[in-house]
């Protein structure tokens, strides 16, 4: 339970065995593409890049600037500050939105992770033009934005020119080791990004079960419903063995603990993993149970915090 990734995955589809004999046909990504495109609303094809995850696009953008001033907007993922300077910017954890106005490189993780706030889209945009004139560039990480409210994603903004936007497949559809993920841009920064990624960067099978599941809306919108019960549930599981659910979206809570980290080791002796944090040391992540019998474990192990000796 300590990620943010859909424990009830799309199912996969039935693979013919020639997609892991062959390289990737183009006319496979094409689809995938097209289907891409009418799921994250891009303007258009040409908008929309896909590669192997979201990690690997972190370090591509990184690269479409020259050495600068990088600002990610934090507390929020560490890799985004760890990818930036050791893609030689300036790079600083910044609190406040207007802080990322005199950057290079604006980062910001909408929803966040691991509070899950929401920075409103006419804030963002406000940034973003900010930021264009100096020739600065907005990265969005949406990679939870499947599970938050309509109009939260700037995907149908990236026409704009300065604005590049991180889709994560992985979370929302349950399938991380698949490694597929996608940036939303202008058509000339999809092309660099390209370029950078190279041939054949997305393997067969990911692109085959992509196309599928991302043209399969009935169970987007299932799962979307599923997803906050699950939410809802265990927010009244942690609230009635005395935590403070501070945060979050449907992929994952965010609670506080005075004891979190007596809390962290009594659920880690159940073999029940939960993210903790340094640098608050009263925050835990949680991630959704699998099924009834995680949900069990959960609550039974949670009821004996305070009385194991």
């Amino acid at each position: 339970m300590s990620t943010g990734i859909n424990p009830h995955p799309y199912p996969l589809p039935e693979l013919p065995p020639e997609l892991f004999a062959h390289l990737p046909q183009q006319s496979a990504l094409d689809r995938l593409i097209a289907a891409a495109a009418r799921f994250y609303n891009a303007p258009s094809a040409h908008h929309l890049l896909a590669a192997p995850g979201t990690q690997i696009l972190l370090t591509a953008t990184n690269a479409l600037l020259p050495r600068g001033r990088a600002a990610v907007l934090g507390p929020t993922y560490s890799e985004h500050v760890r990818v930036a300077a050791l893609a030689g910017h300036d790079t600083k954890q910044v609190s406040e939105l207007h802080e990322l106005a005199g950057a290079d490189l604006a980062v910001v993780v909408n929803p966040n992770n691991p509070d899950g706030r929401i920075v409103p889209a006419a804030a963002l945009l406000a940034v973003a033009d900010k930021l264009r004139s100096h020739g600065g560039l907005l990265m969005l990480d949406e990679a939870f934005v499947e599970v938050a409210s309509a109009g939260t994603s700037l995907a149908g903004e990236v026409g704009r020119g300065n604005i590049v936007v991180l889709r994560s497949f992985g979370k929302f559809f349950g399938l991380a080791g698949l490694r597929l993920g996608f940036a939303l841009a202008a058509p000339a920064i999809t092309a660099r990004l390209a370029a950078w990624l190279g041939p054949w960067a997305v393997s067969g099978a990911a692109l085959a079960v992509g196309e599928a599941a991302l043209a399969d809306t009935a169970w987007a919108q299932a799962t979307r419903e599923r997803l906050r019960r699950d939410a809802q549930r265990l927010d009244e599981l942690l609230s009635r063995s005395g935590l403070e659910v501070i945060g979050g979206t449907p992929l994952f809570r965010l609670a506080r603990c005075p004891a979190a980290q007596e809390l962290v080791v009594h659920l880690g002796r159940a073999g029940i993993l939960v993210r903790h944090f340094t640098e608050n040391p009263t925050w835990l992540r949680f991630g959704l149970p699998a099924g009834e019998d995680a949900w069990t474990r959960l609550r039974t192990a949670l009821g004996a915090f305070g009385h194991t000796p």
